[in-house]
């Protein structure tokens, strides 16, 4: 399989003034492709540290994509940079300016003598048009390895990548294979301790096995190489069978599952309803439940912070005003250094309460809340 990395240029990107989503959205086209993709870098509006970049990449790489720096002012310097990159100098192609001009008359406009820079590329390159903006983009071809400069404009980009570069890049190096992912979800545990249960299986080649830890909730990504979907599928099925085997109950779900979902269907099969009772957690649990079909007539949510014993008064309170099933109290206590969260759950089996702590960031303490209240639920309904 090649390996690719990708260069975003723009200054405004490195002051935080707009994101980039370019280099996703590569990094998924070149996922789906089988091409792996080891770095990936944002670069200011300086000609020399792009080139430098560029020169970098192609001792570690097949394919080198930038993004961004094809506009016609001074500050776009990438086509500069990527012959500086190759010794070699811009080039003038009048049938790009043509096109340029074309684009500008479609809109009843008239294209300035500043965007004719556009219609210069690096000498030895190969222009790629662009249908669907004023950016010509181009690739250069040197020992076997491409330098793609693509516009940084995200529909622009996507057009391109898609109807131009990426059966560019399959013609190139006759690319027949795929990296596919699966994504199991835990809840109730830490990335501390789930790293304790598979950190074995984290070193292994193929499939790779990663965690990513949010508030309440840590992923296990599962991502394989192989000449096909099937044969992804069936790497990904054995390492997810030694997950689960591992893990075990602190796995909710998969993909696009979500535990609020998990929640619902499982009161679903016994055809139970939920109501709740909310104090300090401003409507969040109930909102998220909300996502999933959750009705929110029948929860409560109290302005204030409460008392343990009004918490859970209310929360039978509530049982049997809605006529429901099961019914969950939940307190949160936010502090300064700890944030405390209380539980009480009512069902037509048992009656629990439980009181759990985190110590993270204070900004994650809510969403960590709701994702532990959510799972002490889904850990509770058989």
């Amino acid at each position: 399989m090649p390996v690719g990395e990708i260069i975003a240029i723009g200054t405004e990107l490195l002051l935080g003034e707009i994101q980039d989503t370019n280099t996703a959205t590569i990094a998924r086209k070149f996922r789906d492709a089988g091409i792996d993709l080891y770095r990936t870098m944002i670069v200011g509006d300086n000609p020399e540290r792009i080139a430098q970049a560029i020169r970098e990449a192609l001792t570690r790489s097949d394919i080198v994509i930038t993004t961004g720096g094809l506009g016609p002012t001074v500050d776009d310097p990438t086509r500069l940079a990527v012959a500086k990159a190759f010794g070699t100098e811009l080039e003038f192609h009048p049938k790009l300016w043509d096109q340029i001009q074309e684009r500008f008359n479609r809109f009843q406009r008239r294209a300035t003598e500043n965007n004719r820079r556009q219609a210069y590329i690096p000498g030895g390159s190969t222009a790629i048009e662009n249908p669907v903006g004023t950016a010509p983009a181009f690739f250069v071809e040197k020992d076997g390895k491409l330098v793609i400069s693509l516009p940084g404009v995200p529909r622009e980009m996507e057009h391109i990548l898609q109807h131009a570069v990426m059966p560019l890049l399959d013609q190139h190096y006759q690319l027949n294979g795929i990296i596919k992912t699966f994504v199991l979800h835990t809840a109730g545990v830490g990335e501390s301790q789930v790293d304790e249960w598979i950190g074995e299986l984290e070193n292994n080649a193929n499939p790779t096995v990663g965690l990513l830890a949010h508030p309440g909730q840590v992923d296990i990504r599962v991502a394989a190489k192989a000449g096909s979907e099937e044969e992804a599928d069936a790497l990904i099925a054995e390492m997810v069978s030694q997950v689960q085997k591992l893990v075990g109950v602190a796995i909710y779900g998969s993909d696009q599952m979500t535990l609020e979902q998990v929640v619902l269907n499982r009161l679903a099969l016994h055809n139970w309803q939920l109501s709740l009772v909310e104090c300090g957690l401003g409507g969040a649990v109930a909102e998220k439940l909300n996502r999933a079909g959750f009705d929110v007539d029948r929860a409560r949510v109290l302005p204030e912070l409460c008392q343990v014993a009004d918490l859970q008064r209310l929360a039978q309170k509530q049982l049997a005003a809605t006529g429901t099933q099961v019914a969950l109290g939940a307190g949160f206590y936010p502090g300064p250094v700890q944030q405390d969260l209380y539980l009480y759950l009512i069902t037509p089996n048992s009656t629990l309460e439980v009181n759990r702590s985190y110590g993270g960031p204070p900004a994650q303490g809510l969403p960590w809340a709701v994702q532990t209240a959510l799972d002490f639920v889904r850990r509770n309904i058989p």
